[in-house]
């Protein structure tokens, strides 16, 4: 069964639409990549499917039909978005911020159990547990940002520029955490990256939109190896 199924989705800002009649899937444990230039639709189409922007298609979340329910709502049932920019609560604590990740969690327990688990996947919050986000290095408030949105235990990870101002070697510690998420917890995730290349190396399969609809997918590989479809859909000089 399919993590995340997305039926001609549609959405827009004041009216104007941007995003046309999206059909994707992510597979269990599955990463699959969305991508395409600047303008195309990619944040568009990730903030309908956080329930933050009004829509319409339909969407099932593990078999669950979702369209209709509320952005809390979709958090709650196993749908996750770190948003670009990260989202990260400045003026909370590390360990404040990822309490507040697990709102929608009635377990006192689990939220203690999760929390000491990410902590040990980055010591470095751990480190800084009690000081404020906003004065955390790009880096460490992107992995906040992911252990915040896994304190859910979604089923479902959706990420939005994640290598977004980080230099080269912190991206690749994160594009190797976000592999090992798949992997190793059966997380679905959904990535809208520029840094096409690296996106497609930890991706089974991508989506590439253009002017708001769904141009080109295909298994990773595939796209990886044609230049065509990277000069002219992704800016990529082979």
């Amino acid at each position: 069964m399919n993590a995340l199924e997305i039926h001609g989705l549609s959405a827009g800002y004041g009216g104007q639409p941007i995003v046309r009649d999206i059909r994707l899937t992510v597979g269990t444990g599955e990463i699959v990549a969305l991508l395409g230039a600047n303008g195309a639709g990619k944040t568009t189409t990730l903030r309908a499917a956080s329930g933050v922007l009004r829509h319409s298609g339909k969407l099932h979340l593990d078999g669950q039909d979702i369209s209709g329910v509320s952005a809390a709502r979709r958090v709650a049932l196993g749908l996750a978005h770190v948003p670009q920019g990260r989202g990260t609560f400045v003026d909370f604590s590390v360990e404040e911020n990822l309490r507040l990740g697990a709102y929608s969690v009635t377990s006192a327990q689990r939220i203690q159990d999760d929390t000491a688990y990410w902590f040990g996947v980055f010591p470095r919050l751990k480190e800084r547990r009690a000081q404020l986000a906003g004065s955390l290095s790009g880096g460490e408030q992107q992995m906040l940002a992911i252990a915040r949105a896994m304190m859910t235990r979604p089923k479902v990870l959706m990420c939005d520029e994640p290598s977004l101002g980080l230099a080269p070697a912190v991206t690749a510690d994160l594009f190797v955490l976000l592999r090992d998420l798949a992997a190793d917890r059966g997380t679905g995730i959904l990535i809208v990256e520029q840094n096409a290349h690296l996106t497609l190396e930890i991706a089974a399969r991508a989506y590439v939109l253009e002017h708001g609809e769904i141009a080109i997918e295909g298994s990773a590989a595939t796209l990886s190896r044609n230049s065509e479809i990277q000069r002219a859909y992704l800016g990529i000089e082979a």
